[in-house]
């Protein structure tokens, strides 16, 4: 018996020890390599070894939580290695870990998706924080008892409760501070999708369209694991299954999808970069028609050139983007897949650069470095997006569910709007304090859920009289996410502050005092490099800011493609990590002048201090040279567009092989620049005017010039708009007496509404984000749509009113605008009759109406640029006398 007992007790022993020494990582040459890698990286973050890698001795970990943790910090981007902590990564670890015991699906999980799919918190450039913690207690209860299919609808259901799309910047916002806001851009959507995904130990990944090539912007979702397969779903925009979603009839258009893996990835899918720390993969297959795209780059003696970058570019927002860039093998070779459009093929090594069109039907394509700066070049060609395909439709008997559900989801999303500051209780704050109520109303307006931190700072800094000049030098999202101790870091009190002598004033608050230096998250970061730097350099340094170069350039060693989302790192995390980027180094050369009271500022490049009258360049070359105001020559524009039309086109500079935007003329004007558009002062260089129209089809019809700024010189440039043959058709007729009854309960017929003019009609579901975006198109033509003075109704199918929808969020809508409820869908039904064809979902739905009743204009779906094809139409209906 006494036999029996030892040894029941040495098998429970064995058993746990087993469970405790399980690894993560079960294949032990993989493991080898993470360790190494791992081992590398303690190694360079030598800096911040105590704050990132003392979790290893001073927390009890298993082997399993041992691996995951050193497989995180393998491969972890810079800014993650310079901003977290140790014991934040550990806590994501025995999170994920946990979510993968707790639900039934987790057993089914191959070790490998587990790996680069739940347990990175990171999903792309965000600013991380505790969200994972928070989506796994908030949902756990909610999925448990589902399917892993259905746990993947009701996730999307809790995603769309806590945010809805509306644009705003490109910085993307953390999880956490989108759901304080209830509002975001799709990047930051499928952020927060995708990570309350993995916070329940579902595989997801957030997939990207970089850049359309048939209109402009792009997209981003999320794309979930399930036996086996990959599927879509569109993040916050909840439907009754997978795989259906507004954007699969766009993404057939695409000319590039792809998604970043996390770590050193072995999987078979098609590469497009692939390194030690992440892999770039390429997913088009899975939504359109593909195309291979060989390139071989040769030299002026037909050599091959290895290690030759190479840009795969599309044209939008009036510029050449790439939505896939890599360099040459020892042949000079290269090659993706991509869709079956028009790619303008960029290379360069050094300053020699060489570029070719390719069309579907080039699939091998030889490019020559036979050009170098200042040589005069130019150029027309038309670049032709994918042509797409047909979506096949999903039928369910679930949607009116979904649609009820979504509804709801709505009502639990602004019920907890309507926790944020009212006007009235803003201005009475401003009163009982004593403070400008406008000024008050309108940051706590702005700040949306994070209002409570931004009034406890007015409160607290309501003496200083730089309290709102400086809340004006912030983005609307710095007020959104930027919490009340990051604020009081900054503001610090102008007697306090060693002000550099001969600082203009209205330098002070936006180049002091201001945190806001480029589109990095706002961190607290005076105090520290006060406390920091030693007294001798901050004193030495306000009289030869030299030292401040010297001091980065003695502490901060540049890495540039281990920083692999390009996330900036916090002025801090570089000081103390030692390893940076270009682009966090320069930040950090503002912030520690700031810091010491030296106006700065980020330049076109390099970062800029303002010193004796005027602003002079620090560039990090060998020697940290120091450049006064570069010299300056003259571009002048010589406008010969048709009807002597307002010349639309951008300005580069040609830096590190390729053209750099710098937004200049037309509707894309600096605010910098001389005030007359056509005259615009350069420095001295090498530069290339672009200009660029898109057409109804998509495709950009371009034109571009390269030509040199020398000292002192003007260049006279002929320019003139590429022009799109256009005719007006006729796509069908309506009864322009059919009447409507207005939202504010007015019967009118469209004729009315035309006012003798025309009518634009947008017909829209205004839960979805290609709807919002007509409603952000149309703001930037509102002067021109007003003063041509015809009508323009926005009409929502009754199947589509959402009591969560505010006209007042999207400010700027043109005057005359009118918004009606289609009940029954009776208007839709009569124009899809007219223009013989259907609509589901797909909307909006937008037209032009002649006053006649003539449709001479229509547009289904995912669209940028609405408003301005709207105009086009206008003007030329008159010149045709329509």
């Amino acid at each position: 018996m006494k036999n029996l007992f030892i040894l029941l007790f040495s098998a429970i022993v064995s058993t746990s020890f087993a469970a405790d020494d399980k690894h993560f990582l079960t294949d032990a040459s993989y493991r080898a390599k993470i360790h190494k890698q791992f081992e590398s990286r303690k190694k360079e973050a030598a800096g911040r070894q105590e704050a990132l890698f003392s979790v290893f001795q001073k927390e009890k970990l298993s082997t399993e939580q041992r691996e995951a943790l050193e497989f995180l910090f393998a491969c972890m981007p810079l800014n993650d290695l310079a901003d977290y902590d140790g014991k934040f990564f550990l806590e994501q670890v025995k999170i994920a870990l946990k979510a993968r015991d707790s639900f039934a699906w987790g057993k089914d999980i191959p070790e490998d998706v587990f790996r680069h799919f739940v347990l990175p918190c990171r999903i792309n450039n965000e600013n991380l924080d505790t969200a994972r913690i928070v989506c796994f207690k908030e949902l756990k209860d909610r999925v448990k008892n589902l399917s892993l299919h259905d746990a993947i609808l009701e996730v999307n259901h809790w995603s769309h409760e806590k945010a809805s799309y509306r644009g705003t910047d490109m910085r993307t916002s953390g999880p956490l501070s989108l759901i304080r806001t209830s509002w975001g851009r799709c990047g930051e959507e499928s952020t927060l999708t995708a990570t309350a995904l993995r916070a329940v130990g579902i595989p997801a990944r957030q997939c990207y369209t970089p850049r359309w090539a048939h209109t402009e912007s792009n997209h981003a979702w999320v794309e979930v694991w399930v036996n086996g397969e990959w599927h879509f779903i569109g993040a916050c925009e909840p439907e009754a299954v997978m795989d259906v979603a507004w954007f699969a009839a766009p993404a057939t258009r695409a000319m590039m999808v792809h998604t970043v893996v996390f770590g050193l990835y072995e999987g078979t899918e098609i590469k497009n970069n692939v390194t030690p720390w992440f892999t770039r993969i390429n997913i088009l297959k899975h939504y359109a028609d593909t195309r291979p795209v060989n390139v071989q780059v040769l030299d002026n003696n037909n050599q091959p050139v290895q290690g030759a970058t190479v840009k795969f570019n599309v044209f939008n927002s009036g510029n050449f983007s790439p939505v896939s860039t890599n360099t040459t093998d020892k042949q000079g070779k290269l090659s993706i897949v991509s869709g079956k459009g028009d790619l303008l093929i960029w290379a360069n090594k050094g300053e020699l650069f060489g570029y070719k069109i390719s069309t579907p039907r080039d699939e091998n394509n030889v490019i020559r470095l036979n050009l170098r700066p200042g040589m005069p070049l130019k150029d027309e060609f038309i670049l032709n997006p994918p042509p797409g395909r047909p979506v096949k439709d999903v039928v369910t008997d679930k949607g009116a569910d979904n649609a009820a559900r979504s509804a709801q989801d709505d009502m639990i999303r602004n019920a907890y709007v309507q926790t944020f500051i009212t006007e009235a209780a803003a201005r009475q704050l401003a009163k009982d304090n004593q403070i400008d109520e406008e000024k008050t109303w309108k940051a706590l307006n702005i700040a949306q859920g994070n209002w409570r931190d931004i009034r406890d700072f007015i409160l607290q800094q309501k003496n200083n009289p730089d309290l709102f000049p400086f809340l004006e030098s912030l983005t609307e999202k710095d007020l959104r996410d930027t919490p009340l101790s990051y604020l009081l870091d900054h503001l610090q009190d102008r007697k306090t502050l060693k002000i550099k002598a001969g600082t203009p004033d209205e330098l002070v608050v936006p180049f002091i005092l201001s945190p806001r230096i480029e589109n990095e998250l706002i961190r607290p970061w005076r105090s520290f490099l006060q406390k920091n730097i030693s007294k001798s350099i901050q004193s030495e340094a306000r009289v030869n800011i030299g030292k401040i170069v010297d001091l980065i350039q003695s502490k901060v060693q540049i890495r540039e493609e281990e920083n692999y989302y390009e996330c900036p790192i916090s002025p801090v995390g570089v000081y103390q990590l030692g390893l940076s980027d270009k682009r966090s180094r320069n930040i950090l050369f503002v912030a520690i002048a700031r810091s010491l009271g030296i106006p700065a500022r980020m330049g076109f490049s390099n970062p800029q201090f303002y010193e004796d009258g005027e602003w002079k360049t620090v560039s990090f070359g060998a020697n940290g040279e120091i450049i006064a105001v570069p010299a300056k020559g003259t571009l002048v524009i010589d406008n010969q567009s048709k009807d002597n039309a307002q010349p639309v086109y951008n300005v580069s500079l040609f830096s590190d092989g390729d053209f750099k935007w710098r937004r200049f003329g037309g509707a894309r004007g600096n605010k910098d620049v001389n005030a007359d558009p056509n005259r615009i002062p350069l420095d001295v260089g090498y530069y290339r005017i672009l200009s660029g129209i898109r057409g109804n089809g998509g495709s950009a019809y371009i034109s571009l010039q390269q030509f040199e700024i020398k000292e002192n010189e003007t260049v006279t440039l002929p320019f003139k708009n590429p022009e799109i043959v256009t005719k007006i058709e006729v796509k069908g007729a309506f009864d322009m007496e059919t009447k409507i009854t207005t939202n504010d309960g007015k019967t009118v017929s469209l004729k009315t509404l035309s006012k003798g003019k025309g009518l634009a009609l947008c017909i829209l579901d205004p839960n979805k984000e290609p709807s919002k975006h007509i409603l952000q198109d149309f703001p930037s033509v509102q002067t021109e749509i007003q003063n041509w003075g015809g009508g323009i109704v926005f009409l929502v199918p009754d199947d589509k009113v959402s009591e969560a929808f505010r006209v007042s969020a999207f400010p700027g809508l043109p005057a005359q605008s009118v918004w009606a409820t289609d009940q029954k869908r009776a208007l839709l039904n009569a124009i899809t009759k007219v223009l013989n064809f259907e609509i589901v979902d797909n909307f909006p739905l937008t037209l032009y109406i002649s006053d006649k009743g003539e449709i001479l204009y229509d547009a289904v779906g995912y669209k940028i640029g609405t408003g301005k094809d709207i105009l086009n139409v206008i003007e030329l209906e008159k010149k045709l006398g329509k």
